[in-house]
């Protein structure tokens, strides 16, 4: 099992997306949440008695959500204490499904993978880095994204460089999506010997 993570605008989701063209699974944490905030019931139901102001017609708007978490701590922590355990539940579910097919390697896409002790579950982890200004350039090209959301953002991440310090394989993302694809090419190919 294969864990990947990477600061905000590093190219997580680009390197997990080429992890599945090449035929693994991958599970997508963050793509977890947006389901359990939109879809499941009883997550809805956990986050309307935390923050009653986010839930509308049957859904949570991860906006409103977003406004009431980003700057206050204690409520980013109540909200991490009702997602990680469901995320970890589907994730346990995603892992036996792709046992029971029989996948050589499971990808866990992980945003906060070192942060929450992640890379206990896994085998090895890949963090996937781009220098600075490429990560800058990536994250405020994002709608409704600003300068000072992106410092408040990098200042709740684990830095870059200590992430960096404590992966398996680290991924260039700033070159190219062709070099990045020869690197991951290269890492299964450790992982993997034929």
């Amino acid at each position: 099992m294969l864990g990947i993570t990477g600061s905000v605008g590093m190219g997580k989701t680009t390197a997990a997306k080429a992890f599945a063209r090449l035929g693994f699974p991958v599970f997508d944490a963050d793509a977890s949440v947006r389901e359990l905030l939109t879809n499941h019931a009883p997550t809805i139901a956990a986050v309307r008695r935390a923050f009653p102001t986010v839930v509308r017609d049957g859904a949570v708007d991860r906006k409103a959500l977003a406004a009431v978490v980003f700057n206050d701590a204690a409520a980013l922590e109540r909200l991490e204490g009702i997602l990680h355990k469901r995320v970890r539940t589907a994730e346990k579910q995603f892992l036996a499904a792709a046992k029971k097919f029989g996948a050589r390697m499971a990808v866990l896409d992980v945003p906060l993978l070192f942060e929450t002790g992640g890379e206990k579950r896994v085998d090895a982890t890949i963090v996937v880095s781009a220098p600075a200004a490429v990560q800058r350039v990536r994250v405020l090209s994002r709608r409704g994204m600003t300068a000072t959301r992106l410092r408040a953002m990098r200042a709740r991440q684990m830095s870059d460089r200590e992430k960096r310090r404590r992966a398996t394989f680290v991924i260039d993302t700033g070159a190219g999506k062709a070099q990045m694809t020869r690197e991951i090419r290269r890492v299964i190919g450790i992982l993997l010997p034929e």
